[in-house]
């Protein structure tokens, strides 16, 4: 929660309405002004704070001044208490709430999944999304670091199902000729090592000719793309390899693959470092086949 609030936006916010003061009135003390607390923080968030310090200290003084409390009685408030958990339950009764399950999380984490994961690559975003459900279904959201940690999961699904399913596209040829283009990598580690990027008889291994940029116009650019080209027609990528998701989410792993080192990739799963070689090659084709045009008009 926002802890700069305008005076404007505290009164819009904070104020306890007559339906606010029937619900904390029975109370005293600090526990009125903690119910209090809790009672338009889960207005605003739809879940309950996870520590005192999380809700605004200007809203403490405001909320306080209302229900006749001193500020300072906050720190009485216990927050972890039994008596607590019955003020929360009360309080999604009065929203027409109820509380997060075990089921609710799977449902959750497997909704992403399926639906976002391939379309929205921010996790910022997919967190929100997570918890505008929640409020759309009436349930009460996680903590943030919880749906932070669900969001993950749901990320984790997704990228396994789409390894799995690259993989089933591509024959065992092309799987063997995209292992290949890493085969030899020797010291390419990209953490400074002496001979990065070499291979056995002083060349560069063929995944870091791929990611290279053409050089200056001449013949010996444009021979050197063509030479590309052809490696990456050779591996024979079937056409529909990522027919069936968004443009965004093949840019968002071409650049993935193109910041990785073969000695990375060769941690990988199998199934993951053929879908990123892949991916890149898949790409490339097109921005290789871009810069011959290129090449080729400026040598006339």
């Amino acid at each position: 929660m926002r802890q700069d609030r305008e005076p404007e936006d505290l009164i819009e916010v904070w104020t306890l309405l007559e339906d606010d003061m029937k619900q904390v009135r029975n109370n005293s003390g600090a526990t009125r002004l903690g119910f209090a607390l809790l009672l338009k923080f889960f207005e605003v968030e739809a879940r309950f704070p996870e520590s005192a310090q999380e809700v605004p200290t200007a809203a403490v003084e405001y909320v306080a001044q209302q229900v006749k409390v001193p500020a300072e009685a906050r720190a009485d408030y216990d927050w972890q208490s039994k008596a607590i958990q019955r003020r929360r339950g009360e309080i999604r009764a009065a929203y027409g709430f109820r509380a997060n399950t075990e089921e609710d999380q799977d449902r959750l984490a497997a909704w992403p999944a399926t639906e976002l994961c391939p379309v929205e690559l921010s996790r910022d975003r997919l967190a929100a999304a997570v918890v505008a459900r929640c409020r759309n279904d009436h349930i009460e959201p996680s903590a943030p670091g919880q749906v932070r940690r669900l969001v993950g999961r749901a990320v984790t699904d997704f990228e396994a199902r789409f390894c799995r399913s690259r993989l089933e596209r591509i024959s065992h040829a092309t799987r063997s000729r995209l292992e290949d283009l890493v085969v030899g990598s020797g010291g390419e580690t990209g953490e400074g090592a002496a001979g990065a990027g070499s291979v056995a008889g002083g060349g560069r291994s063929h995944f870091a000719e791929l990611k290279t940029d053409p050089g200056a116009p001449g013949l010996e650019s444009l021979l050197a793309e063509v030479n590309k080209l052809q490696r990456v027609r050779w591996l024979e990528l079937p056409a529909d390899l990522f027919a069936d998701v968004s443009e965004k989410l093949v840019d968002a792993w071409r650049a993935r693959a193109s910041k990785e080192y073969p000695a990375h990739l060769e941690r990988m799963t199998p199934a993951r470092r053929l879908t990123l070689l892949a991916t890149l090659c898949h790409v490339r084709q097109t921005e290789i086949t871009d810069s011959l045009v290129d090449l080729s008009s400026s040598s006339y």
